[in-house]
């Protein structure tokens, strides 16, 4: 009854907000940033933009999020600031102000939101773009460092590699992603089936809540503390930095990438690697892209196996020749390298000066795009590989990546944290369409090509219900506005990312965040 009262009055009060409403002025939210704050001399790096767009697409004054990652699904306000703090006293000054005018909060921390969610919003709203607070700081003696959010993994591996020549943090292999989102919403890697995802490696982290107060592992709570480590922490407040556990590789690694055109053969080849890509030695890292390659006038669909080993040559053709003997695989085809320069290797970037790394503002290419993700319980039957085949054939630029699972990631309950795709996944898919021209027409083309893709995989993916990852966001799968979102209506996304834990994540929400100011479009509604 209790729970019940006090929903009815978040309710009404929201209501009661929402019809006594006006958008603030920027010029109302730096009063408020600068009133009775007599302590900050310096004022917050402020980035101005007026409010009279529908859509926003310029951060050219921004630390400029990739064009490409934009939302056009939904139409976005301009944010009213963007502010670039550069203390913690700063982002709490702004967290205050915005609850004081109703403004939303976006975090930004690398800008690679699948659905711009850390840069967009429908209701008015300031961006705390975290550029400015990216300190790293390794204990090769812990064998742990402490990340503030705003540093990029590029910067966080050229620090490790500078450090040790034996150490590695497991996560992505895309150096401009920013760390705070993509540890917090999981953190796939090359390394994740000898060491799990980045959050499972997390070991502490420091919040600001919506109150500005900050609180560690220690005075936050162990259900506050597993809900950031893989349960998107923009909904429970702004994470300032995380502790990692650093882990250990060989001084040389093996890599190799063994590409080929699609066709019966190599349909096969796809077919049996699903049998073995979760089975394999925990060291060895298969992945499989299938995407097109233009050969002359004609387009041709193609299949990259792209491998890291955690040893060197001598050990791995061995073990290739005994488990998967049908790829052929020899030491010629293959290279040992450092772990850092594997990274550069799955980025296509061999060769280049390590300090390539270290730049926050790569463009990968000038494309809009669509993406779906699909976690698979049971090997896809072979003919499914070659309709996939036939309907990359209309378009110019879709792929589709599968990471395999197994190891470290099935060792881990799904309920130790909130990311729960764990034993019996032997993969994930990411599905990606992109295009050039930013016209409806053209997107809706696109799009709605993918969502049929979508649908012909439906029989041969996970139910009950078809798991998707919050790392590669998907507002197709439902959305939820206002502060009175209820847990029911936001079941329909939650349990695809979460399964079980969505309602625990939501209970946490209830009790760091009753009024549900930190929400976005796809954030953990508070449960009582």
């Amino acid at each position: 009854m209790k729970e019940l009262v006090l929903s009815l009055f978040i309710f009404i009060l929201a209501k009661h907000v929402n019809s006594c409403y006006s958008i603030p002025t920027k010029e109302q939210f730096q009063s408020c940033l600068s009133k009775n704050h007599s302590i900050f001399k310096n004022p917050i790096n402020l980035t101005n933009h007026t409010s009279d767009s529908k859509v926003f697409t310029d951060f050219s004054e921004s630390s400029s999020p990739n064009s490409s990652f934009l939302n056009l699904n939904f139409t976005s306000l301009k944010p009213i600031l963007i502010l670039k703090p550069k203390s913690e006293s700063e982002i709490k000054r702004s967290i205050l102000c915005s609850r004081k005018l109703g403004v939303q909060v976006r975090t930004l921390s690398g800008g690679h939101d699948y659905e711009g969610l850390s840069y967009l919003s429908q209701s008015p709203f300031i961006i705390i773009d975290l550029v400015n607070l990216r300190s790293i700081n390794i204990n090769l003696t812990e064998e742990t460092a402490w990340i503030q959010s705003g540093a990029t993994l590029g910067e966080l591996y050229y620090k490790i590699a500078k450090t040790s020549k034996i150490h590695a943090f497991s996560a992505g292999i895309c150096p401009s992603v920013g760390v705070g989102g993509h540890i917090s919403g999981g953190g796939f890697g090359t390394i994740m089936r000898k060491h799990g995802l980045a959050s499972d490696n997390v070991v502490d982290a420091r919040l600001m809540d919506v109150n500005g107060k900050i609180r560690d592992r220690r005075t936050m709570g162990e259900e506050l503390f597993w809900a950031l480590r893989g349960g998107g922490a923009a909904s429970f407040g702004v994470v300032l930095s995380w502790k990692v556990k650093l882990v250990r590789v060989p001084e040389k690694v093996t890599c190799f990438i063994s590409q080929h055109t699609m066709g019966p053969s190599m349909n096969k080849l796809v077919h049996r690697w699903q049998y073995l890509g979760a089975e394999l030695d925990e060291d060895l890292f298969i992945r499989v892209i299938i995407d097109n390659t233009q050969d002359g006038n004609q387009r041709r669909v193609k299949t990259t196996f792209q491998a890291l080993f955690l040893g060197g040559i001598d050990r791995l053709i061995p073990l290739m020749n005994q488990k998967f003997p049908e790829l052929g695989l020899r030491s010629q085809d293959c290279s040992e390298m450092s772990w850092i320069e594997s990274i550069m290797f799955f980025n296509w970037k061999s060769g280049q000066p390590l300090e390539i790394m270290l730049d926050r503002d790569q463009r990968y290419e000038d494309l809009y795009f669509k993406a779906k993700s699909d976690f698979v319980q049971k090997p896809v039957p072979e003919n499914v590989f070659e309709e996939v085949t036939k309907r990359f054939l209309e378009k110019e630029t879709p792929f589709m990546i599968l990471e395999p699972f197994g190891g470290r990631i099935s060792e881990i309950s799904e309920t130790e944290s909130p990311y729960p795709h764990r034993r019996g996944n032997l993969y994930n898919i990411q599905y990606m369409v992109k295009w050039k021209v930013n016209e409806v027409e053209e997107m809706n083309k696109h799009v709605r090509w993918m969502r049929l893709l979508y649908d012909y995989m439906t029989p041969y993916v996970s139910t009950s219900p078809r798991g998707a990852y919050l790392n590669y966001r998907d507002l197709d799968l439902g959305t939820t506005r206002g502060i009175n979102t209820s847990f029911e209506d936001a079941r329909k996304w939650g349990e695809r990312y979460f399964r079980g834990n969505f309602k625990r994540l939501s209970l946490v929400k209830g009790k760091i965040d009753p009024t549900n100011f930190f929400r976005n479009e796809q954030s953990i509604p508070p449960l009582f």
